[in-house]
């Protein structure tokens, strides 16, 4: 009590000195008393202070922190007061160096957050943001880790209430240069990324799923959170340590920034919805820009494979659009920077085929092929200005040739994530992007636009090979539709060898169901076809329709290929696969039997050699056609079959093995020069395959009669010399087995008379068109009385025909006296019977 009066007693002295003494003086002077008795002193002011201990390093009085939490629960409405006097504390801490009470300070916030829930709990926030923001910015790693971690336990709270007008702009900055931290002590810079990652990974958990919250989707943000990020995750010190499985991680692994800073970009990504995922890429393609991360591809590969299996499966094609977009953006870019882009592509493609290709699958082809012309263009011109061939930059021919194979590779990487129906989609998109002679699509004259035409083509048909090898359809009507398959046959007629290979090839894998292909790579004369292990199926009723519609069109080009004498050994390997895929795939009896005769005219091709053919090329029809009967005598299993093709094959080891695959299709094959001297038994005669054939239910007349191919425009059109000529129209192309060779008729001669006769054929049958029209319109038009009165006016007409009829047909019957002979030579009177009559127009159907 003494105590107490002693305290008060200045005040008492002040209320003594009567009147004179004003209201102000009394309360400085209770204010100043307050100040320096504690026990005037609020209540949380009280309790917080309880809570520091006189030695810091004796850490927080836990049962005076008891009562504070306890107090702070039971009259939150002093939450505000609590956190702002911490706050002071700590900001007085601080400048003072006194970092012990700085950590006590900060503890007691983090359980005053842990516990308190209510609805003034957001100016208490503030307060501790404010704290958190002066930990940051000191230059302490430790006071900045400290802040870091408080933020992150705020950061798991859930809140009650919202809050409409904060802000985490500063923490954003601050925490991502923090992640880019360069001190020079190894690993207190570990410790300062890490702290970074963490904060920007609380920045995110809190703001992404609150829309009260500023939109951490902004662009201002993500081009500050993604490349810190992906900073993180580029070094390569951290880089080359990983495990090949993050659970045979080491436990020092797991807490390294390059797992951590790809923990948070997988969290950031997963959490992205369909409208902010080009806002969480864009800054993912520009830190690859700056950094110039493409040519490498390591790092920008790895990083789209966390991004695709990161984000909802149903957002993928909108990466794969970005990327798109972003390589038309580059496209005057080093051929190394485009290729490392559409490499990523490729793999991100491939990820992508779990969720959604997206509704424009073509665009990405069309992107494709377009960024394919222009590196022809580029190659060829040496310039990334195609129009006035000025470039700064210096175009390497091998490096564009690089980006090309990786173009097609992505074609036929994405192509096979596709179902069937759009895969046939694809493959008829880029068959019409391929230039040919015999359509109307622009081919580019001179020689430079020779060279620009021939390569678009191989390049186009390497991509449409890339495509259909991946490509299963089991009904070849869907594989092959006949719009496609008359393009890409068009293309098979052309001089250049490489480009009938590329078809060939095209056109095998699209045979090729049951991947046959590679157990006969090779042309050889086998004795046993049963080491290869065939498998062979029934033809289905929609293979045979379809060889019933194409089989003439599909032989006529093989016929026509073999006729070419720049095939080299590779062509012939092609030609025999495709013959007996044809046969394993799609025969039945009709087939076989065409395709004797075919084979049969191919090495009449070599015999007589109208077509000046080099002895290597005429070496290697002869064994091409032993190689084929060989194999198809074994596959139908016809006895007397089999024996003549053997003992054919025989006599040419004796006589003439270089008409045998195994000489000829070698490195070094032997040839002969005395191909025009053979002797009979060294060829397979049509009469005698005919016979043996005809005697087991085939075909005999079909077998005996020579194949002649049916030549059509296609083949006159076609392309022969060169993309820059000019094909008549008026070339004659017969074959020598034609029953007409010896009395040819001579060309009809195109003068004024015949132009006037076809251009009055055509006004006959536009008349003819339009009367049928009128019909038709007449039918649909006018009213029932007047279409009910036109037939039955036809009806009486046809009625009255009918009665004709029956008049001439009906006769009396014959007199008794007996019936009417010719001995005399009188002619004899019978009626004409019913089916020799001319009948009407009306009652013919």
């Amino acid at each position: 009590m003494a105590l107490s009066s002693w305290v008060l007693s200045p005040a008492l002295q002040l209320c003594a000195a009567g009147p004179a003494c004003s209201w102000e003086m009394l309360h400085v002077a209770g204010a100043g008393v307050c100040g320096c008795c504690g026990a005037l002193r609020p209540r949380y002011k009280r309790l917080v202070d309880n809570i520091f201990p006189e030695d810091p390093e004796d850490g927080l009085v836990k049962t005076n922190m008891e009562k504070l939490t306890f107090y702070a629960l039971s009259a939150p409405e002093k939450l505000d007061r609590i956190g702002a006097y911490l706050s002071e504390r700590l900001i007085r801490d601080v400048s003072r160096h006194r970092y012990g009470y700085v950590c006590i300070a900060m503890e007691a916030l983090d359980q005053l957050l842990m516990a308190c829930h209510c609805q003034s709990i957001n100016l208490f926030v503030e307060s501790f943001l404010k704290m958190v923001a002066k930990l940051l910015e000191s230059e302490k790693p430790n006071l900045q880790i400290l802040g870091t971690n408080s933020f992150v336990k705020f950061a798991n709270i859930e809140e009650d209430t919202p809050s409409y007008h904060r802000s985490y702009d500063f923490f954003v900055s601050r925490f991502s240069e923090m992640c880019h931290s360069s001190h020079d002590d190894l690993e207190i810079r570990t410790k300062i990324r890490m702290s970074g990652i963490k904060g920007l990974q609380g920045v995110v958990r809190k703001t992404v799923n609150d829309e009260l919250q500023a939109n951490i989707w902004d662009p201002q943000h993500m081009d500050k959170i993604v490349p810190s990020l992906l900073f993180n995750l580029q070094h390569v010190e951290e880089a080359e340590s990983r495990s090949p499985s993050p659970l045979q991680a080491t436990e020092k692994e797991k807490e390294s920034p390059t797992e951590l800073a790809e923990r948070c970009l997988r969290e950031l990504l997963g959490r992205a919805a369909y409208g902010n995922i080009k806002n969480a890429i864009t800054p993912v393609l520009i830190h690859l820009d700056n950094h110039s991360l493409w040519e490498p591809k390591i790092f920008a590969t790895r990083c789209f494979r966390i991004i695709m299996y990161s984000i909802q499966p149903q957002h993928s094609h909108l990466v794969i659009q970005q990327l798109l977009g972003h390589l038309d953006a580059n496209s005057k870019s080093a051929a190394t920077v485009r290729a490392g882009i559409v490499e990523v592509l490729s793999e991100a493609a491939v990820i992508a085929a779990s969720g959604s290709v997206g509704p424009t699958v073509l665009e990405v082809f069309n992107t494709l092929l377009r960024q394919l012309r222009l590196s022809i263009d580029y190659a060829l011109t040496g310039s990334y200005n195609c129009i006035t061939g000025v470039s700064s930059k210096i175009i390497k021919e091998h490096e564009e040739r690089m980006f090309q194979e990786a173009v097609i590779k992505t074609i036929g990487s994405f192509a096979s994530t596709l179902p069937t129906y759009q895969q046939s989609e694809v493959m008829a998109f880029i068959m019409n992007k391929v230039p040919l002679p015999s359509t109307q699509q622009s081919i580019e004259a001179g020689k430079a636009g020779e060279n620009r035409n021939r390569l678009t083509q191989i390049m186009l048909l390497k991509s449409l090979l890339q495509v259909s090898v991946g490509f299963q359809c089991s009904n070849m009507l869907t594989a092959l539709p006949s719009a496609f398959l008359d393009r890409l046959l068009s293309a098979a007629l052309m001089e250049d060898a490489e480009i009938r290979l590329f078809v060939l090839e095209i056109l095998i894998s699209f045979i090729d169901r049951h991947d046959n292909r590679q157990k006969f790579s090779t042309i050889s004369t086998i004795s046993d076809i049963s080491v290869l292990k065939l498998k062979v199926e029934k033809c289905s009723r929609q293979d045979s329709v379809f060889m019933k519609k194409h089989s003439q069109q599909l032989f006529r080009h093989i016929y026509l290929i073999c006729k070419e004498e720049s095939n080299i050994q590779a062509h012939y390997e092609a030609l025999y696969s495709m013959l007996v895929l044809i046969s394993i795939e799609l025969a039945n009896e009709e087939v076989v039997v065409d395709l004797i005769r075919l084979v049969l005219a191919v090495q009449e091709i070599a015999q007589i050699n109208e077509d000046n053919l080099t002895a290597y090329n005429r070496c290697a029809l002869f064994a091409l056609g032993a190689a084929y009967l060989n194999l198809i005598s074994q596959l139908i299993t016809v006895p007397t079959f089999c024996q003549h093709i053997h003992e054919v094959i025989q006599m040419r080891q004796k006589e003439a093995p270089y008409l045998l695959p195994e000489d000829v299709f070698v490195e070094k094959p032997r040839l002969s020069k005395s191909l025009d001297r053979l002797g009979p038994e060294v060829f397979f005669w049509q009469s005698k395959i005919s016979e043996v054939l005809g005697g087991s239910g085939y075909n005999a007349d079909r077998l005996s009669t020579p194949y002649v191919p049916q030549l059509t425009d296609e083949d006159r059109l076609s392309k022969r010399k060169s993309i820059g000529e000019t094909i008549s129209l008026q070339v004659e192309v017969e074959s020598r087995n034609s029953p007409e060779r010896e009395q040819r008729a001579p060309a009809e001669e195109i003068t004024y008379e015949t132009l006037k006769k076809a251009i009055d054929s055509v006004a006959v049958e536009e008349q003819e068109r339009e009367r049928r029209r009128q019909v038709v319109e007449k039918f649909q038009k006018a009213p029932f009385e007047e279409i009910a009165a036109h037939c039955g006016a036809r009806a009486t007409l046809l009625q009255s025909k009918l009665n004709q009829i029956f008049e001439i047909t009906i006769r009396p019957p014959p007199s008794p006296s007996g019936t009417i002979t010719a001995a005399y030579g009188q002619p004899q009177n019978h009626s004409i019977p019913v089916y020799e009559m001319k009948f009407p127009d009306l009652c013919v159907y």
